[in-house]
């Protein structure tokens, strides 16, 4: 599971912010998107395209039979039960990518667990791309958080709420991850960018192929409320679902990547893709309306100042 809950010196101000209300629905337009090559040299990425079958793309990795897969590996379903949660990873590795996979979360009163999905490297000075789903009881919206690490450093935490039920069908939540930025899209609509911004010293994640995770787990400690709301276990054993994985990106294997530039491929527009003005809209209209949390303004946290990158944003 990942390692990205937020200091618990933070929590207090974090949750009070997490009450916000929220704005009404607005309607925006939408246009396509326009893509722009820009680095030629990789024009021709050789994609790993999933063809979604998770018996082919992961593997379950804990939970004594938690985790299942079903439907001639279309659907893989994670429980959780007071003794154990479950998990699966990747078989592959990726530098570089466009990861989407469509999750329905734990229905009902899900308070207490945390579903996690994310993409993660290894060892101490590891990099991560993180989608946490925070619990919450019968009624009270789902807390999506978000958060990126870069040679072990996170702390870059933003939190939104979700203008649907993401209980009651599947929805894609999509990470698009190249050498400019990082995006967090859902239903192809982009909440939050992290872009590189190395050349003020921000460190990216660029060198370290990572896997894809995801976790179902108990976090009653700190996931609701701060903690004060516990785990009602007599409701177990709660249950989210994942469909459509989809994966094109750069497979890392035997210390080389899949992409190549030599090739061509109508396929690698992700890979030098940005934000066109409709999307730097839609973006804008979630943050506004939809997040409670943004590291960037929480300058009781960073008595130092504020990281360098928030400056830019």
């Amino acid at each position: 599971m990942p390692s990205s809950t937020i200091p618990i010196n933070h929590i207090n101000s974090l949750f009070y912010l997490c009450s916000a209300k929220l704005s009404k629905y607005k309607m925006i337009s939408f246009s396509s998107f326009k893509f722009t090559l820009l680095l030629p040299l990789m024009v021709g990425c050789l994609m790993a395209a999933s063809a979604s079958n998770f018996n082919n793309d992961f593997d379950i990795t804990w939970g004594d039979g938690r985790g299942k897969i079903g439907n001639n590996g279309e659907v893989l379903t994670l429980s959780l039960d007071k003794s154990s949660g479950s998990g699966f990873q990747s078989k592959n590795e990726y530098l570089f990518g466009k990861i989407d996979m469509q999750l329905k979360l734990v229905p009902g009163n899900s308070a207490g667990t945390v579903t996690a999905y994310y993409l993660s490297s290894k060892g101490s000075t590891w990099d991560e791309i993180d989608f946490e789903f925070l619990g919450n009881l019968s009624g009270d919206p789902y807390i999506l958080h978000t958060n990126v690490f870069s040679q072990g450093k996170g702390n870059r935490e933003q939190q939104f709420y979700l203008w649907f039920d993401p209980t009651a069908d599947f929805h894609t939540y999509s990470i698009l991850w190249n050498p400019q930025s990082i995006i967090f899209s859902v239903d192809g609509t982009p909440i939050r960018e992290f872009k590189n911004m190395e050349s003020i010293g921000v460190p990216f994640p660029k060198n370290q192929p990572m896997r894809i995770y995801s976790s179902l787990w108990n976090a009653d400690d700190w996931a609701t409320r701060g903690g004060l709301v516990k785990t009602d276990w007599t409701l177990a054993p709660f249950t989210a679902s994942y469909r459509n994985f989809n994966a094109n990106a750069c497979v890392w294997s035997n210390g080389a990547s899949s992409c190549k530039s030599t090739a061509t491929s109508t396929n690698s527009a992700w890979f030098s893709q940005e934000m066109d003005s409709a999307k730097q809209q839609r973006l804008q209209w979630v943050q506004k309306n939809y997040m409670i949390y943004n590291y960037c303004n929480d300058a009781n946290r960073f008595p130092q100042g504020l990281p360098p990158e928030c400056s830019m944003s």
